[in-house]
């Protein structure tokens, strides 16, 4: 519940940001720079004199579409391969894990940083690199639970009534696999979540003024002695969405699996 509400406050943050009673987030104001909180300003202003409250509120905004983005294609991506993978077996499955493998052997940040440095700077481009990358780790996991369901005895009726394969994964297969599927991405998302926060601190992601955290934790970096806080803000927002999305999806996985949730009981 904990983690429920959490993402919830993030998502209607991001949502009714741009009809919240906010200052521009991108508005320079220098004869306001440096501001301490206040009662007119909540968190007050960054080294530019923009209001660090509005700036946090939109950057949830960005960061929330940034990560819904990457786990959609990295996940379109990971359900193919993985489906495609464990269900014909043979070749296929040799030749799709051997790929999956071989980007196993590089750590996924640095891969994303790899492409996203080819790719050259822009939010666009990080979300590609991002999404590219990230779905390898859920395709093994994918395929395992598609290994599984192929042996099941509807799988076998429905081969045995005439339907195809393509009838067999899309209205067999994949509504019965949902469930872990939908606790692996809930569970990722606080990881990419980190993952373009880490990207963006670099400056290959959203480009000034763009309110992102990644990109407010680099722009604060000038000023951690005198004023601490425009570093300490955005890291504890990214530090609560992540931790809202674990929570979440350690509270799904034991809705979702009935053996841990009897184990815990």
């Amino acid at each position: 519940m904990l983690g429920l509400f959490l993402v919830t406050t993030l998502l209607l943050a991001g949502i009714m940001a741009p009809w919240l009673p906010l200052d521009d987030p991108t508005e320079i104001n220098l004869p306001d720079r440096l501001l301490p909180p206040s009662a007119e300003r909540l968190l007050g202003t960054d080294h530019l004199g923009r209001d660090t409250f509005s700036r946090i509120v939109h950057g949830a905004r960005m960061t929330l579409l940034a990560a819904a983005v990457t786990l959609a294609l990295s996940m379109t991506i990971a359900l193919t391969v993985g489906i495609l993978s464990g269900y014909h077996g043979g070749w296929p499955d040799t030749a799709l894990m051997g790929v999956v493998d071989l980007l196993l052997a590089f750590p996924s940040l640095i891969l994303a940083l790899a492409v996203a440095g080819a790719l050259g700077p822009g939010l666009f481009n990080v979300l590609l690199a991002a999404g590219a990358v990230w779905w390898v780790g859920h395709a093994r996991i994918i395929r395992g639970v598609t290994l599984g369901a192929r042996q099941m005895e509807y799988v076998t009726a429905a081969r045995a009534a005439g339907a195809g394969s393509r009838r067999i994964i899309l209205r067999h297969i994949a509504p019965n696999i949902l469930g872990p599927i939908v606790v692996i991405a809930s569970l990722d998302v606080g990881w990419i979540i980190l993952g373009i926060a880490g990207l963006n601190f670099l400056g290959l992601g959203a480009q000034p003024p763009t309110p992102e955290w990644g990109a407010m934790l680099n722009d604060a970096r000038p000023h951690l002695q005198t004023a601490p806080r425009l570093l300490l803000l955005p890291g504890a927002a990214i530090f609560v969405a992540v931790l809202g999305f674990n929570l979440l999806g350690d509270g799904l996985r034991d809705l979702l699996d009935p053996r841990t949730a009897s184990s815990r009981g």
